[in-house]
């Protein structure tokens, strides 16, 4: 009778974990987000709810900016930085969970890294950071289901909305005024390697540096983006040297100018004595 009995509560706590699987097969309604923004995401509420425990009077910030109000540079450091393959699977790279697993393994405990974008999209949406199997079977259910709804650009625009930059800091945009007092449009190629640092850690890492692992990261990034032709070496600082020129030698010639005028009224000043 015991035997019975623990089987058949076996059978009902496994039956359990799969319909609380399962139902992420077709709940949320993912496709909605095609035009749609999200609201609040499961993350932002996790964060609020850490907040209040800790007694800390603090609130979201999240500006949105839409992909083609983002610069190119924060795009490519981004996909650089957390999925390089973003743009070739389908939602997930196989590669780099096995090496996580093994890892794992290795190490006795389960952290199973190795996430893409489009995983950590849907996790940041609907789920909680939890490290256990259910959880990435429910994230590995939604990252199927968005891969099939959205279009890259979109998963990527919505990623870049949404994940947090520092402390509840979400979005590009918001990071982008924090950080650097400037809109996500107008980041130069180091200043969006820099914010591709904090992706993974935004608690610990800060864009302004904070130790050699963020630098070297960040110059990691950058020159990988000049090896790809994404941008060319130094070109800002060019730029920077040629517009500090113009400004030099507009107010050389201003001043010319000035002097030139000064001259004339003081020959027409004598000429009238």
């Amino acid at each position: 009778m015991g035997k019975k009995w623990a089987a058949g509560a076996g059978f009902l706590v496994a039956a359990a974990l799969v319909l609380n699987i399962a139902i992420y097969l077709v709940w949320p309604d993912v496709s909605r987000l095609k035009k749609e923004r999200p609201g609040k995401t499961s993350f932002m509420a996790y964060r609020e709810q850490q907040w209040k425990r800790e007694g800390a009077k603090k609130k979201i910030d999240q500006q949105w900016a839409p992909l083609n109000r983002i610069s190119p540079y924060a795009v490519k450091a981004v996909i650089i930085a957390e999925d390089d393959k973003f743009w070739a699977h389908e939602g997930f790279d196989f590669e780099a969970i096995q090496k996580a697993v093994e890892k794992d393994f290795k190490k006795k405990q389960f952290k199973a890294g190795g996430s893409t974008i489009s995983q950590q999209l849907a996790k940041n949406l609907y789920l909680t950071p939890s490290k256990n199997p259910i959880r990435k079977l429910k994230e590995a259910v939604l990252t199927w289901r968005l891969e099939r709804s959205l279009s890259k650009r979109r998963i990527i625009e919505l990623y870049m909305n949404v994940a947090e930059w520092g402390d509840g800091i979400f979005g590009i945009e918001a990071a982008s005024l924090h950080y650097f007092r400037k809109s996500a449009a107008d980041l130069t190629a180091r200043e969006a390697a820099r914010l591709a640092v904090v992706l993974p850690s935004p608690l610990r890492y800060h864009p302004g540096g904070g130790g050699s692992y963020p630098e070297n990261r960040a110059e990691t990034i950058y020159r990988i983006m000049v090896r790809r032709g994404i941008v060319i070496p130094d070109y800002e600082e060019l730029l920077k040297e040629v517009s500090a020129e113009a400004g030099k030698a507009g107010q050389e010639a201003e001043a010319e100018d000035q002097g030139e005028k000064l001259r004339k009224d003081g020959a027409g000043e004598g000429s009238d004595r």
